[in-house]
């Protein structure tokens, strides 16, 4: 029987290549079909990766840890002739059935959740009476740690170490985020925060960005979002969500934001629709989860999709078309109980509005000194797209309609 190859598909968006996250096979193994085989981390999620057709596991190309390029040689499985020529046939007729998508539904989960219970099927080999481990990113995590994995009660179906088996003997020797002993910790700018920097980078090196930013007076803002919480509680609309409004209604009468430069045309291309993208901080590091066609939605339903891609965003499960494709960013740095920030745009897109804490602050308010809720406002803009007089005359109907709330309902 000869072994059939599976390479790294084309996981889409443009991605070109994945990190091993953990192998959930092992040389030997019985597979079936669609059964899941490894854990790979784009720029974008995290992927479960399966296998088209049953077979054996013959060989495996990469371990853990390793960043393979799309189409490069991923295992091969030995399988009946006739099973292999199948796969073979359909794939050269371009039927789709490559190694993702093959009938299944893929899952998507945070790198930092707990790892799984191994997949892999006990094959007919006599195996010793130490305990098994299964996956290449435990064993490493052991060695790198100086943990004796016989030495361990394995906590796996079938006697297998897992990582939170060895994760727990580690967390009984040190401390298990010790420094190194020269003092030094260092990171692996990998994953999504390597996909973070790289578009950061960008942004600096091609965007000639500027930005402007004003004082607001939200007092009627808060008050108008308790209001709709009282009037209906189900709602669960909030700041962000009325910001958002907010920048929705800004791009209809300042389109020339929700843009982008073609460099290589040195065109300047407006959007007919606005897919709005906000920041969100996760276990996995910052992410811009995408809104997709906000102008079509009323204020609840804009609430609702909010709600939904944070959600997504936390539990890993967003896919890679979602956190792509934003035509504006909404930054809301006030979380972190900070003022104000000079945020960099999210290449290629023309500008991003950051917002501030809502913190009681002496103001002028009918021609006496009062508190109020006040935050700072400032946006960020590609100077190429447009001038100060647009950039401005959106901050400012932006600021108007925090100060001044009935006319983003009114036009919702």
């Amino acid at each position: 029987m000869t072994p059939t190859v599976f390479t790294l598909p084309d996981l889409g968006e443009g991605l070109t290549e994945a990190e091993i996250l953990e192998w959930k096979v092992a040389v030997g193994d019985t597979v079936t079909t669609d059964q899941v085989i490894v854990e790979v981390e784009t720029a974008k999620a995290a992927v479960d990766v399966p296998v088209p057709i049953a077979g054996t596991v013959a060989e495996l190309f990469a371990e853990a840890g390793t960043v393979v390029d799309v189409g490069s040689p991923l295992i091969s499985i030995t399988t009946r002739n006739a099973a292999a020529e199948r796969y073979r046939e359909e794939e050269r007729a371009g039927s789709g059935n490559v190694l993702v998508g093959y009938g299944t539904t893929q899952t998507r989960r945070s790198r930092r959740r707990a790892a799984p219970q191994s997949q892999a099927t006990p094959t007919s080999r006599v195996r010793d009476e130490v305990p098994r481990v299964i996956s290449p990113v435990v064993r490493r995590l052991a060695k790198d740690n100086g943990i004796d994995v016989a030495a361990l009660s394995p906590t796996g179906s079938g006697g297998v170490v897992l990582r939170r088996d060895v994760e727990q003997a580690i967390a009984g020797v040190r401390p298990p985020e010790e420094p190194r002993a020269t003092g030094e910790l260092r990171i692996p700018i990998k994953g999504v925060r390597r996909a973070a920097a790289d578009k950061l980078s960008r942004s600096r090196r091609e965007i000639p960005d500027a930005t402007t930013w004003v004082d607001v007076d939200a007092t009627r803002l808060v008050k108008l979002r308790k209001r709709i919480e009282g009037a209906d509680p189900e709602a669960n609309v909030g700041m962000l969500a009325l910001f958002a409004g907010i920048c929705v209604a800004g791009l209809r009468r300042f389109p020339e934001l929700n843009a982008y430069v073609d460099a290589e045309r040195q065109e300047i291309v407006q959007l007919p629709h606005v897919h709005l993208g906000f920041a969100a901080q996760t276990d996995r590091g910052l992410v811009v989860p995408v809104v997709r066609d906000a102008h079509r939605m009323t204020l609840t339903e804009l609430a609702a999709a909010l709600a939904e891609r944070t959600r997504e965003a936390r539990d890993g499960s967003l896919s890679p078309s979602d956190l792509t494709g934003g035509t504006f960013t909404l930054n809301n740095y006030g979380v972190f109980g900070v003022d104000g920030s000079t945020p960099i745009i999210n290449h290629p897109e023309a500008a991003m509005l950051g917002v501030g804490r809502i913190a009681d602050k002496p103001w002028g308010h009918r021609g006496k000194i009062k508190l109020r809720r006040v935050a700072q406002l400032s946006l960020t803009f590609d100077h190429r797209v447009c001038d100060g007089g647009v950039a401005g005359g959106f901050l400012r109907f932006v600021a108007d309609c925090v100060e001044n709330p009935e006319l983003l309902v009114t036009r919702r």
